[in-house]
């Protein structure tokens, strides 16, 4: 591994042994569980500064996609992992991959990471900055609702939180490298998603 990756995509983020042979429960990431046929890994601490200098390489030998209640997460299993204590030992990482790894998307796909610091237009006036995308999940928060429309957690000028849904009946054009969201909004929503951080 080299040090100059200045960019990294989580694909999932390790939660706790499954199974009695070092497998782990992970909260899936994305929408192409196929990746981890690639084998080769990194994981890391949500909370390292240094992503670069403190990931380690890690080796999927198997995955597979729960049902019940676990449905919409993933259980993997790592090279060298085969006890409780040796997962135990990983719960909490994330599984994050170099983003020139990404798969390719088509063009009407984005990848949810590049929204993030893009400025957000309603009717050409500046909405906010996007930090961070919210997926709805079920009450027990224990697997997310896919057919729930993402809500795109915005930060104002004036240092307000606003949930904007990302849904395609808003959007109007999108530009991740030129850090651009235009849509076209319901009048009042950005109103009723306001919150105000103390």
């Amino acid at each position: 591994m080299t040090a100059d990756h200045s960019r990294w995509i989580v694909l999932a983020h390790l939660l706790r042994p499954q199974g009695r042979k070092g497998e782990l429960l992970a909260e899936l990431f994305t929408d192409f569980p196929d990746r981890f046929n690639q084998r080769q890994v990194f994981l890391s601490s949500p909370e390292s500064t240094n992503i670069a200098a403190g990931a380690r390489t890690a080796e999927v030998t198997s995955f597979w996609l729960p049902v019940g209640r676990n449905e919409g997460r993933i259980v993997l299993k790592f090279a060298g992992v085969d006890t409780i204590t040796q997962a135990e030992e990983l719960a909490g990482l994330d599984v994050i991959i170099p983003a020139e790894e990404r798969v390719p998307l088509d063009a009407d796909s984005t990848y949810i990471s590049d929204l993030a610091g893009c400025t957000v237009y309603d009717g050409g006036v500046a909405v906010g900055v996007v930090t961070g995308v919210q997926f709805p999940s079920t009450a027990d928060g224990g697997r997310r609702i896919e057919e729930a429309v993402p809500l795109l957690e915005i930060e104002s000028a004036s240092g307000d939180e606003i949930l904007v849904p990302f849904a395609r009946a808003f959007l109007i054009y999108l530009d991740t490298k030129a850090k651009r969201i235009d849509m076209a909004l319901p009048v009042g929503l950005t109103n009723i998603n306001r919150s105000r951080e103390t």
